[in-house]
């Protein structure tokens, strides 16, 4: 059975609010410290030659490298670094705040920081860095008996009680309430220039339906069949046996980037003006080795930064409302869904090597970071993945290097490689968009994730291509995305 997060506002009263904030700041206080700690533990660690050795004679078998982690896990246990001693840690540094921070919240304070360590030895993390003043915005507990709990209704902690608004007149907040709590969270988020909180419980069970309120039937089903998605950086493509569509993701995301990029302006002209000895003649910012810079913020400026912090969460919230909706219909296509396996991180990257084009210009380094920041295509596949959770389903996940989805031709069985911009198919006079063809092969795809099944694709197609040009006639005439080539 999975988990879900349900989220009410806080109606806290001034002194709550004061009362909630200063704990925020122990939190983060105690996390610095903790970092402290532990960053000192992790130099001494890596500096050994034993240890340096044994990560230089990893190979990336996992069959081979068992011996090799038992002995790199037994170093990092040896010098502290592991979960529990975290938590053993975090227990002397949380005695002295009992009064603000009980036992289990620090605990989690520093699973928190043993998640970036974990990242930092398993995954693609760096470094792991400290909080800054207002960084640390949610505290949470570790279930609902002692520390942060929710008791009738109340969010009740070390003193605290603040009542929690649920409006028990809609269904499903109040089939909602009905569920078990796992363990709850408190959240600060800053909403038009002051600080809001709000509680996320976490309930044991699937989610409750939501129920339309006109009609009183179940608002979202689970289709039957098979669905293919070609996923890019600022759309994503949808085939199934009912319907196909191609979409920018997120679009009412990018009115809000144009009001950022202003505001930004505005800022970067604030902080030049009040800082004028910082900047070079040419306006570049001074190297001062060492030394930290010192920027002063003027009255503008603050202003501005607050405005920021507003545009960015509206963008959040947008880009997740939006998400969750699209997920929504894609899961009513069907339950068999599939996808190419995607590497997002690397298309983030800058190109490392200086090219030329064929004009002889230089090829700009930049690739899809801000278009992978602004449309989030990961947390797309995200939310799908633990929807389908709900009904038992996951996510498949198909071999993209094997299967070459944009490069198969399933008339002949040819592979024929295309430039980004190529964007349409030619099959002897039958024009499809190749986005489109691609989710439609992917929907198609064998039992072996690795190969089309042909049968599949010759049977479907000519459905496919009668929903494929009413989706084409649907965009003619409008304003579409370059990529999308309608």
């Amino acid at each position: 059975m999975a988990n879900f997060i349900m989220q009410f506002p806080l109606k806290t009263e001034m002194y709550q609010e004061d009362m909630l904030n200063k704990r925020f700041e122990i939190g983060r206080k105690i996390y610095n410290s903790l970092v402290n700690v532990t960053q000192k533990r992790y130099k001494e660690m890596i500096k050994t030659k034993k240890y340096r050795t044994l990560l230089s004679s990893l190979t990336g078998n996992k069959k081979t490298d068992k011996d090799i982690w038992k002995q790199i896990n037994d170093i990092r246990k040896q010098y502290g670094m592991s979960e529990y001693s975290f938590h053993e840690n975090i227990k002397q540094m949380q005695k002295h705040f009992k009064d603000n921070i009980d036992s289990f919240t620090a605990q989690k304070i520093a699973t928190t920081l043993w998640k970036s360590y974990d990242k930092l030895f398993y995954g693609n993390g760096k470094k792991v860095y400290y909080k800054k003043y207002g960084e640390l915005n949610s505290l949470e507990g570790k279930s609902n008996k002692t520390g942060i709990r929710i008791i009738n209704d109340m969010l009740v902690w070390n003193g605290l009680k603040i009542p929690i608004v649920i409006d028990y007149d809609n269904y499903y907040e109040y089939q909602t309430m009905q569920c078990n709590i796992c363990y709850s969270r408190i959240v600060r988020k800053y909403v038009r220039n002051k600080y809001k909180f709000y509680v996320q419980i976490v309930f044991k069970s699937n989610p409750p339906a939501k129920i339309d309120t006109e009609t009183g039937e179940i608002k979202h089903h689970i289709g039957e069949g098979d669905v293919g998605l070609d996923i890019g950086t600022r759309t994503i493509a949808i085939s199934s046996q009912s319907d196909v569509k191609i979409l920018e993701l997120a679009d009412r995301v990018q009115n809000i980037e144009n009001q950022k990029q202003k505001l930004l302006r505005k800022m970067d002209r604030s902080r030049r003006s009040t800082n004028p000895d910082n900047y070079n003649d040419g306006g570049t910012i001074k190297k001062q080795g060492n030394k930290k810079v010192i920027w002063n913020k003027s009255n503008h400026y603050i202003k501005y930064q607050n405005e920021l912090k507003e545009l960015y969460r509206k963008q959040a919230d947008v880009r997740k409302y939006q998400h969750e909706c699209l997920a929504n219909y894609i899961i009513s296509l069907g339950n068999k869904i599939y996808v190419e396996k995607m590497n997002f991180a690397g298309l983030q990257k800058r190109a490392k090597n200086t090219e030329k084009n064929d004009k002889g210009k230089f090829k700009r380094k930049k690739r899809f970071g801000k278009s992978l920041a602004n449309k989030a295509p990961s947390m797309l596949l995200t939310i799908i993945d633990r929807k389908l959770g709900y009904y038992g389903k996951k996510l498949i996940e198909i071999n993209t290097f094997e299967t070459k989805a944009s490069q198969f031709n399933h008339f002949d069985g040819t592979y024929t490689k295309k430039s980004l911009s190529q964007r349409w198919n030619d099959f002897n006079g039958i024009k499809v968009q190749r986005d489109i063809y691609s989710a439609f092969l992917i929907m198609n795809i064998a039992d072996d994730l690795k190969s089309f099944d042909i049968q599949k694709c010759n049977e479907r197609f000519e459905n496919f291509y009668r929903l494929h040009n009413l989706e084409v006639e649907r965009l003619t005439g409008k304003k579409n995305l370059s990529s999308i080539a309608i």
